[in-house]
């Protein structure tokens, strides 16, 4: 009786188990980066760049697509494709011939050129890409600001105020550092000097000292000597008397 409820319920839950792998497997969700806004002059031109990364080998049937949505419009349209190993691009819109393909799917790159930017070209534009079997994934979007001259950004100007900050700060410890080097260079060499006349003077004090015991001893055998001789004057002197006297 028990037999084919389990074997219903073993293979219910290997479908499940299947129907889980396919759904949660990662090799099935695509990643699509690109910056979240640029900014631009009118009259030149700007990278909009696209990445991704699929854990599948990159297969024929890939595809990018860029969509364009107007900064004031609701609807987004199709300005560029690739597909099959070409790229189609809008030639009847604003876009005609002005969008240039640099990128290359085997490196996993998606980006586009626009040339001659206009005010008209301010809005979000979306990259799209699908290698199949990765197909679902979310799209990446880039907000492009075209102005007549690029603002500057208070980012910016922060981070220069820091970077010339801590510039400031390395110059003034690295000064800082020489300085006592060189004062404790100093120091080390009038230390050895010191240490060195130091040892001058007592080798001077035992030269002194030896001089010192020398000379009683150098003026005592010159007394000596000389009351030896007064000694054998006195002698000499004493016989002559005599022999006068006989």
């Amino acid at each position: 009786m028990g037999g084919p409820v389990d074997a219903a319920k073993g293979q219910a839950f290997l479908w499940s188990l299947l129907v889980c792998t396919v759904v949660l497997s990662p090799t099935l969700a695509i990643k699509v980066y690109t910056a979240n806004e640029i900014h631009g002059t009118v009259g030149s031109k700007i990278k909009l760049s696209c990445s991704f990364w699929s854990n599948e080998w990159i297969s024929d049937d890939i595809s990018i697509t860029w969509h364009f949505q107007p900064e004031r419009g609701k609807d987004s349209i199709s300005i560029f494709h690739y597909a099959k190993g070409q790229h189609y691009i809008d030639n009847v819109g604003s876009f005609k011939e002005r969008i240039e393909w640099i990128g290359d799917p085997r490196w996993k790159d998606g980006s586009i050129i626009i040339h001659d930017l206009e005010y008209t070209d301010n809005g979000t534009y979306t990259c799209d890409v699908k290698n199949p079997p990765d197909i679902v994934g979310r799209t990446s979007q880039v907000t492009l600001y075209v102005f007549e001259n690029v603002p500057t950004r208070y980012g910016e100007v922060l981070g220069g105020i820091i970077g010339g900050v801590l510039a400031v700060v390395l110059v003034v410890l690295l000064i800082a550092y020489l300085i006592r080097y060189c004062w404790l260079r100093r120091q080390a060499t009038l230390q050895r000097r010191l240490s060195a006349m130091e040892k001058g003077k007592l080798r001077l004090g035992k030269d002194s000292s030896k001089r010192r015991h020398q000379t009683p001893v150098l003026y005592a055998m010159l007394d000596h000597s000389r009351l030896t001789k007064s000694d054998k004057k006195s002698r000499g002197g004493f016989g002559d008397s005599r022999k006068d006297k006989k």
